[in-house]
């Protein structure tokens, strides 16, 4: 729901401090946007469909259009902070290149991310390559626009010279695509009844092949993730509203405010009402 995008450019690049986020963390998501990442500061732990990558300072990493991924601090004394680079796949070559540069990318299923290596030549030019991005962005400068456009192509360029030999496995794509359509149907009936019938049907899957997805893909239930959603929910307006516990509970889903304080208590280590007021005292 995020626009990427400046007046004339399909592109925006944000200086990231994860902690800073209404969760403590980057709740899992995805998007069309092809992503860069550059760390500046501390190290990112990146959840992208099964797999976690640790990303320190120095380091990057691309995340692919619509790939499932989230991120948190991986603890340490400095705060993890980093440049996030997000772009329309459109954007990065001309109309006549982009079926042959961009497209085949976008749709290969053995590339869901890339790691940067800051060490690596490539991988230094690529970070670089965001940190002027971000500049351009913020300093707009005339002709900014196209110094933008030609630092996006080098960059595009150096990554598919250095990534993986394509693939394309009609399994995975339906995979993953069954996965989003499950996860988007929770996103938007989560406030009602959910029933692990209703997520198996909207996957086209059975019961267990629906258990078996979420299981490999998020490392948990289907149910699970209903209810750490719920929570997540009711964080934004716990943060951004002034509604009674009870009005929140209920309008997160859930027929009981105790049953509500209980399992917000299991997953945030203390009870709604002492986050709502340690999140006051902090403004």
């Amino acid at each position: 729901m995020t626009e990427h995008r400046t007046d004339t450019l399909s592109v925006a690049c944000y200086e990231t401090t994860i902690k800073q986020n209404v969760h403590g963390h980057i709740p899992l998501h995805w998007h069309d946007e092809l992503q860069f990442v550059a760390v500046l500061q501390g190290t990112a732990l990146f959840h992208i469909n099964d797999q976690k990558i640790s990303v320190p300072k120095g380091d990057g990493i691309f995340i692919n259009s619509g790939v499932m991924h989230m991120a948190q601090d991986n603890g340490g004394n400095d705060n993890c902070i980093y440049l996030c680079l997000n772009l329309t796949p459109q954007l990065v070559a001309p109309s006549d290149l982009y079926l042959k540069y961009v497209h085949p990318y976008m749709t290969a299923t053995n590339l869901p991310f890339l790691y940067i290596d800051g060490v690596l030549t490539w991988g230094a030019q690529i970070l670089d390559a965001i940190r002027l991005i971000r500049k351009e962005l913020v300093s707009q400068a005339p002709y900014y626009e196209l110094n933008v456009a030609s630092t996006l192509l080098s960059l595009w360029t150096l990554l598919i010279k250095n990534g993986y030999v394509l693939e394309h496995d009609v399994s995975e794509m339906n995979k993953s695509r069954r996965m989003k359509d499950m996860l988007q149907w929770i996103h938007l009936n989560y406030a009602d009844p959910v029933r692990l019938e209703d997520i198996a049907r909207t996957g086209q899957l059975s019961r267990s092949e629906t258990c078996r997805y979420f299981k490999q893909i998020l490392r948990t239930t289907p149910m699970q993730y209903v209810m750490d959603y719920r929570i997540q929910k009711s964080i934004e307006l716990l943060r951004l509203s002034d509604r009674s516990i009870t009005e929140i509970a209920y309008e997160v889903g859930f027929n009981s405010t105790s049953y509500y304080i209980n399992q917000f208590r299991k997953n945030v280590k203390k009870t709604p009402l002492r986050f709502r007021r340690e999140v006051a005292e902090k403004k």
